[in-house]
């Protein structure tokens, strides 16, 4: 019995020796991917990096390709450099810059290649090529460069550079390395995944000098990069760079959607600058003489600047009205008993206090808003009636984030019962007094330009809207689309309330408070004039504010216009809203007056009136604003310190 059990122990351990002795006979003689991790003097892994998806605009215009560059990348173990003189000279740099870049490749790594130069040209890698055979540790590896051949939409686009230190130790999912690219702002960043494609992999025999001999086993463990999806988008590229042109010397922003698909159709964050100068080698340069510039052209104000809506917010004040049955569109207000005065007559019933802009009468409606409770206390009114007021404007998109594919999104400032709590440090603290600046777009209340073309657009449609994207495909024209871009958004406004208000609208433009000049023939355009007040300087320097649609039935197109420190609204914005309608619906300008007007206007303020200025507070005299029918009015008494002035249209 134990004669036995001992050839049964010694058989068990010749089986294991078998097994191990089997394993290592497969490891070391039959399977190739053995040989090939441990072959490194011989056979490299090569990392392929895929194309970026390119971007289109709504015609197939191409707005952003890639072209072919190399970069240099340096393993400091493996550098022999004979000559450093020689090298710098070749590489067109100084020693200083050289042994800066060694240092932080070092402190990288010793072992891992890091990236030495970047985006060599074809014709200045093919001058070093040869050379590079007597430097040994530095390798060239494939890649691109994004290009941008309509020198437009720089701020929505974003740009791709070196990925960070941070980002990548952040990764969730580790894929990009030292070196690698990715997107940084607009749709570079919020498109990545899609635009960044595959990596690939692909193993090449070298010999000891480290010069490629061919492909191993003839590319049978190589992995094929997957170039990335290419985004369309809904930008008329055309009609972009028109309205780049309109906007030349001054700040503000453009932005315009179709309103049946809510779909970017224009996107300007003025002064703008070519988005080539951040894909070359001296981005950083580049960069930071952008950052720099007082003028900030870095800023995507159609998505992050934050104004007083002025006038315009008149506009949500009606139709709610309307819907609350607190108004009526031949209900009519006078100017007595109102805080603010106007330069309207007066006596107007919607069509007409929307056509000229009347703040009493837009007192009175909100006024009669907040009251319709009818609580005889009247802080407790107050409360109840901004909290409905509140929740009625928030379906218009007010006051959060609208969800833009774009990562930089702000969502304004839409104050509610708490805000005034707060400010006035307790319940019953506040009433009506205290917030009627709201009702001509003033007071606390902030937004964006894409708030307000986003107002355009559900006014337009007449009650609902659909979020503004940019991206109208992803890979192909309809596909791809995230679904909340496909969704619509109802105001819970009735459909009959928005036609006085439309008529209102379009009675602005043909004799109200737009220049006279803007209501192009053939367009019908629809609008309401605003002033965002800038306190600062004094009323002749408010911002200038326009939105509208056209044409009026059927519109195509929803549009906003800010011009900061532009004077009226139906002076500096208007006009660049008509020619931008016209150059969409048309496919061309016919109004060449308005045209020229505008372009001969100069709007950009000097630096000592920008925000952070540290000079003195009076403001040069930089141009008065054109004479034009005035469209706004002005309070008479002054509120209290805490409270924002309010003035409207």
């Amino acid at each position: 019995m134990l004669e036995n059990r001992k050839y049964i122990i010694i058989g068990a351990f010749c089986l294991v020796g078998l097994i191990y002795l089997s394993r290592l006979f497969y490891l070391q003689i039959l399977d190739d991917s053995y040989s090939l991790e441990s072959s490194n003097n011989s056979i490299k892994r090569v990392i392929e990096i895929p194309y970026r998806g390119q971007v289109y605009d709504r015609n197939g215009k191409l707005i952003v390709y890639n072209t072919p560059v190399y970069d240099l990348y340096v393993t400091p173990k493996q550098v022999r450099i004979p000559d450093t003189t020689a090298f710098c000279r070749m590489m067109e740099m100084t020693r200083a810059e050289f042994d800066s870049i060694m240092n932080l490749a070092k402190e990288y790594s010793p072992v891992k290649p890091s990236l030495f130069v970047r985006q060599l040209s074809k014709e200045d890698f093919a001058r070093i090529q040869d050379a590079l055979v007597d430097y040994r540790g530095f390798e060239p590896r494939m890649s691109s460069m994004r290009t941008y051949p309509a020198r437009t939409l720089s701020n929505a686009l974003g740009y791709v550079s070196e990925i960070s230190k941070k980002q990548l130790e952040n990764q969730e999912i580790p894929y990009y390395r030292q070196g690698d690219y990715i997107g940084h702002n607009g749709l570079e960043e919020q498109y990545e995944e899609v635009l960044r494609g595959r990596r690939g992999v692909k193993f090449v025999m070298q010999n000891v000098r480290g010069v490629a001999k061919g492909s191993f086993k003839n590319g049978l463990y190589d992995t094929a990069a997957v170039a990335g999806k290419n985004l369309y988008t809904g930008i008329d590229v055309e009609v972009q760079k028109y309205a780049d042109s309109l906007m030349q010397n001054r700040i503000g922003s453009v932005i315009a959607v179709e309103p049946s698909t809510g779909e970017i159709l224009v996107s300007v964050s003025a002064p703008t600058y070519d988005p080539n100068l951040l894909s070359s080698r001296h981005f950083s340069k580049n960069y930071v003489k952008l950052l720099r510039d007082p003028y900030k052209p870095l800023i995507n104000r159609p998505i992050m600047a934050s104004y007083r809506p002025g006038s315009t917010f008149k506009l949500i004040q009606a139709l709610i009205a309307q819907q609350q049955g607190t108004l009526t569109p031949n209900m009519v207000y006078g100017h007595g008993g109102s805080p603010m005065r106007c330069h309207c007559h007066g006596g107007n019933n919607l069509r007409g206090a929307v056509r000229f802009s009347c703040n009493p009468y837009f007192y009175n409606v909100f006024r009669k808003m907040i009251y319709h409770n009818g609580d005889p206390n009247t802080f407790k009114a107050s409360a109840i009636g901004l909290r409905q007021w509140h929740d009625a404007v928030e379906k218009f998109g007010i006051g959060q984030k609208l969800g833009v594919d774009l990562p930089t999104e702000l969502k304004g400032s839409l104050p509610d019962v708490e805000t005034y709590d707060k400010l006035y440090r307790g319940k019953n603290t506040w009433k009506f007094s205290n917030i009627y600046s709201l009702s001509i777009g003033e007071g606390e209340l902030l937004v964006n330009p894409l708030k307000l073309v986003n107002l355009a657009a559900t006014i337009a449609n007449r009650g609902w809207y659909i979020t503004p994207h940019y991206v109208k495909g992803i890979g192909r024209v309809g596909e791809g689309i995230p679904q909340e871009y496909l969704k619509r958004h109802e105001t819970d406004i009735a459909y009959q309330h928005y036609l006085p208000v439309i008529e209102g609208m379009r009675m602005a433009v043909a004799a109200g408070t737009v220049n006279k000049m803007a209501d192009i023939p053939g367009i019908d355009l629809c609008g309401k004039t605003g002033t965002a007040q800038n306190n600062k300087f004094g009323h002749k320097y408010d911002h200038s504010i326009f939105i509208g649609f056209a044409p009026m039935n059927n519109p195509k197109i929803a549009i906003a216009v800010f011009v900061e420190y532009g004077g009226w609204g139906g002076s500096a914005a208007a006009p660049v809203a008509a020619l931008i309608a016209e150059r969409y619906l048309k496919r061309k300008t016919e109004a060449t007056k308005l045209d020229e007007h505008v372009k001969k206007q100069y709007l950009l303020p000097p630096v000592s009136m920008l925000p952070g200025y540290k000079g003195p507070k009076k403001a040069p005299q930089i141009r008065k604003p054109e004479p034009v029918q005035k469209d706004t009015g002005r309070k008479v008494e002054k509120l209290k310190p805490m409270m924002a002035s309010n003035s409207g249209e």
